[in-house]
C-alpha cells in the first residue's frame, strides 16, 4: 500500500551541520566552562582561581576547550578614569557579616570571601597566557550591569558606570571592547578570541532593551572587527517571537533554562522578591537551619552593592541560611508534576535559537543553562535529575546544530558540581566527538 502523504508538517525539515559558518582558527565545537567574573572575584589564597594556570590545566583535562569570563571591559578600558582601581582592584565579596562569617557565604557565585587585591589589567593577560598554554580560546562577555561591581570594597567602578545615562551604556561597552581586543591582539592573542559579547543577559542588566541602541553597537564593533564573532547573549530568549531580536547579531548566544520545580519552590517561599513584609513566610522558615537567625539579626550588606547587583536581599539571606538537604528533598518530591514540561522547554527552546540562528546563518551557542540559580550547597542540579536535563538539553543541541555549549552553568571551578570529574569527561567527549 503506498505511503500516504498527510502534509508538509510530517515530514522531516531538520537540516545537517552548524548553524551558521565558523572562523577557520576556532574548534569545530565549543565545549564551555563558565567562569564569569569568579576568576577574578574568587582568586583568594587557596581559591578556585589562586592559581589560573592550574585551573586552565584541569579544565583541558577534563575536556573543555572554552572558557566564558567577565573581562569587565569597562574598567579596564571603559576610559572612565578607573585605571588607578584596575591596577589594584580590592575584592571583598558582598562583605562581612554580624556574626563572623560573610554575606553570601552559601550562595552561588557571591560566596567570596575576599580579603586581597588584584591588577586586573596583568590577570587578564595571564589568563590568556595561561589558555593557550592548554589550548583554550576564550568567550568574553561583560557582568558589569549586573553584579561584577558589587564584589568590589570600593564603590568607585559601580559609580562610574551608573553614573553613565541609560541610552549611552551600549555604545560605551562598544568602545571599551574595542580598546580591550586590540590590547588583546597587541600581545598575541586575537586568536585566541571565541566570541565577544556586548554584555552578559542584556534582558536581566541594567541596560535598555538591546532593540535600543544594542543592536547598532554589535554592528559597529562587527564593523571594526569583521574577522570576530561579536553578539550580546540573552538570559531568557524570546524563543516565541524571535523575530523581535534586532538584526545584525554575529552569533546566537542564548541561555536555556527551564525552572518549572524551580520556580515553583522560589514562588512559594518569595525568595526572589525585595522589601517583603513579614519575610521570611512560613513556607520559608520550614526549609530553614536550625541555626538561621532572623534577617534583622542577619544584617544586611552595604546598601550600595544591592544596587549594584540584580539578585534580591531575600535571595542572599535565603540562600545563606537555607536548610540544603530540605531544599532538594522539595525538588525531589514535586518534580514528578513538572517533568514533561521541563524536558520540553528546554528542547522546544534550544531548537527555537537554533532555527533563528541558521535562518541569520550565524553559529548558535548555549552559553548557560539549564535549571536555575540554586543554593550553593543545594545538588538537585548536580544529581541524576540534573543530568538528565542537561543531557537533553546537550543531545537537542547536538541535533539542530549549536557549536558551542556548556554542560550547565555550575559546571566550573567555583562550584561543588566540578568534583565530578568523570560525567564532565565524558560528556565533553561525546560534543566534541559529535560529527
Amino acid at each position: 500500500m503506498k505511503n500516504r502523504y498527510l502534509g508538509s508538517g510530517t515530514v522531516d525539515s531538520t537540516a545537517s551541520g552548524l548553524t551558521g559558518p565558523i572562523p577557520e582558527h576556532l574548534p569545530r565545537r565549543l565545549t564551555i566552562s563558565l567562569w564569569d567574573f569568579s576568576w577574578y572575584t574568587r582568586a583568594e589564597p587557596g581559591g578556585p582561581y589562586a592559581d589560573l594556570d592550574a585551573a586552565c590545566a584541569e579544565a583541558a583535562a577534563l575536556g573543555y576547550n572554552t572558557i566564558r569570563i567577565c573581562a569587565a571591559p569597562l574598567l579596564l578600558f571603559g576610559n572612565l578614569g578607573l585605571d588607578h582601581l584596575a591596577g589594584a582592584l580590592d575584592i571583598e565579596g558582598l562583605g562581612a557579616r554580624p556574626d563572623g562569617g560573610f554575606f553570601g557565604q552559601r550562595t552561588r557565585w557571591y560566596d567570596a570571601p575576599g580579603g586581597y587585591t588584584i591588577n586586573l589589567h596583568e590577570r587578564l593577560m595571564e589568563l590568556f597566557d595561561a589558555a593557550a598554554r592548554h589550548g583554550l580560546v576564550v568567550i568574553l562577555a561583560s557582568w558589569e550591569y549586573q553584579q561584577s561591581p558589587s564584589f568590589a570594597r570600593s564603590q568607585e567602578w559601580f559609580r562610574a558606570i551608573d553614573e553613565v545615562a541609560l541610552g549611552d551604556r551600549y555604545a560605551l561597552l562598544a568602545a571599551a571592547w574595542d580598546r580591550l581586543i586590540t590590547a588583546l591582539t597587541t600581545a598575541g592573542h586575537r586568536q585566541r578570541i571565541a566570541l565577544v559579547e556586548l554584555h552578559n543577559e542584556v534582558d536581566f542588566s541594567i541596560l535598555p532593551a538591546l532593540q535600543d541602541g544594542g543592536g547598532d553597537a554589535v554592528l559597529q564593533l562587527r564593523g571594526l572587527h569583521p574577522d570576530l564573532l561579536v553578539t550580546a547573549s540573552y538570559g531568557k530568549p524570546p524563543h516565541l517571537t524571535m523575530h523581535e531580536l534586532p538584526s545584525g547579531l554575529g552569533a546566537a548566544q542564548f541561555h536555556i533554562y527551564s525552572y518549572g520545580v524551580l520556580d515553583a519552590l522560589q514562588k512559594r517561599i518569595d525568595i526572589r522578591s525585595e522589601n517583603t513584609a513579614a519575610f521570611p513566610n512560613p513556607e520559608l522558615r520550614s526549609l530553614l537551619r536550625p541555626d538561621a537567625p532572623t534577617p534583622a539579626d542577619y544584617g544586611r550588606a552595604a546598601e550600595w552593592k544591592y544596587a549594584a547587583t540584580v539578585v534580591t536581599d531575600q535571595m542572599v539571606y535565603g540562600y545563606d541560611w537555607i536548610d540544603a538537604d530540605a531544599w532538594d528533598a522539595w525538588l525531589y518530591n514535586e518534580y514528578g508534576t513538572y517533568r514533561e514540561v521541563m524536558r520540553r522547554e528546554i528542547e522546544s527552546r534550544v531548537i527555537a535559537v537554533a532555527g533563528w540562528a541558521r535562518w541569520q546563518q550565524v553559529p548558535a551557542v548555549i552559553g548557560e543553562g539549564w535549571i536555575g540559580y540554586t543554593p550553593l550547597l543545594g545538588t538537585f542540579e548536580e544529581g541524576v535529575i540534573g543530568r538528565e536535563l542537561a543531557v537533553h538539553g546537550i543531545t537537542t543541541a547536538l541535533d539542530h546544530g549549536v557549536w558551542g555549549m556548556v554542560l550547565g552553568s555550575n559546571a566550573a571551578p567555583h562550584h561543588p558540581f566540578w568534583s565530578d570529574k568523570g560525567w564532565q569527561q565524558q560528556t565533553n567527549a561525546r560534543i566534541l566527538d559529535h560529527p
